[in-house]
């Protein structure tokens, strides 16, 4: 059971939280101090592993073999660049709320933390609306809406960019109403040092290779289709027909631009696991790495 699971985690946060063997804090200015840590950080992902294989509902479903090292010699090599984590996965997989247990996990713990949603560079197909008279008309001619042409890719690259570089920038905002409007830099996002980029553009050609940590987030299909359809009637007003339809180019988009994703994936999570049980195993990562005696 989920309780059983999330029982089981907390006595772990306690026990690291009450340990008497713990470590000297290190020096991160030193490369040394980083590397010890990199260690460490390694043996206890595995423990975490370990433990979350046992869950009634794992969350991790695989790691890719070089994350762990290929990301701890990056914290040694260069610990002051941004901490980029890129989150993508199907329509209705669960990503958003994944992006958001992370961000209101850093954020509890007083962390510099921002979102970005790659929804926001989709292109601006007013026109395109205005011609055929709706989204759904302009989708049944043949628009692609989910095709890599479909979004600004470019000016998502270089956002990202100068988001890792450490400074702010303003995102277009695409209006999530039906018009097919984009307005360009309309919206302030804060560069911090984690940040987390949320949407199916994230892992697209000249944009994935941005990122320090991969994330492809995947849930049952019968569970996505039940988000999908209750998203299309209470937020967009959707009647059934038009929403039944637009899950079938869902699908074929999915399989077309998305799915690939998961190849090189660092990590594959289970969007369908109890959240409070994800924030629990995001608590013992902080816990973790945060635990050292002070000097």
């Amino acid at each position: 059971m989920i309780e059983d699971d999330k029982d089981a985690l907390q006595h772990l946060i306690e026990k690291e939280l009450n340990s008497n063997d713990k470590f000297l804090k290190p020096d991160f200015s030193q490369r040394n101090g980083r590397e010890l840590l990199a260690f460490y950080l390694q043996a206890k992902f595995k423990q975490l592993q370990a433990f979350d294989s046992t869950a009634s509902k794992p969350i991790i479903a695989s790691v890719r073999n070089d994350f762990i090292q290929n990301f701890s010699r990056r914290l040694i090599s260069n610990p002051d660049k941004k901490i980029m984590i890129g989150i993508t996965g199907e329509s209705a997989s669960g990503k958003s709320t994944i992006c958001r247990a992370i961000y209101d996990v850093i954020k509890s713990f007083n962390m510099p933390v921002s979102i970005l949603t790659t929804d926001n560079y989709f292109n601006d197909i007013s026109a395109l609306i205005n011609k055929y008279g709706s989204f759904d008309k302009l989708r049944d001619n043949g628009y692609d809406i989910d095709a890599p042409e479909s979004f600004q890719l470019d000016t998502l690259k270089n956002d990202l960019k100068t988001l890792a570089e450490g400074l702010d920038i303003y995102a277009p905002e695409y209006l999530p109403n039906g018009t097919g409007v984009s307005l360009p830099k309309s919206k302030l996002v804060k560069t911090n040092k984690v940040i987390i980029v949320e949407g199916i553009a994230s892992m697209y050609d000249g944009v994935k290779d941005i990122f320090d940590i991969k994330v492809y987030v995947e849930a049952d299909l019968n569970t996505r289709k039940d988000r999908f359809l209750r998203r299309a009637y209470t937020e967009r007003n959707q009647d059934l027909k038009n929403a039944l339809k637009h899950w079938d180019y869902i699908l074929g988009a999915g399989l077309r631009y998305v799915q690939p994703a998961r190849e090189y994936a660092d990590l594959v999570l289970n969007g369908d696991t109890d959240m409070d049980y994800f924030m629990q195993l995001l608590e013992y990562i902080h816990t973790i790495t945060n635990n050292f005696i002070s000097a």
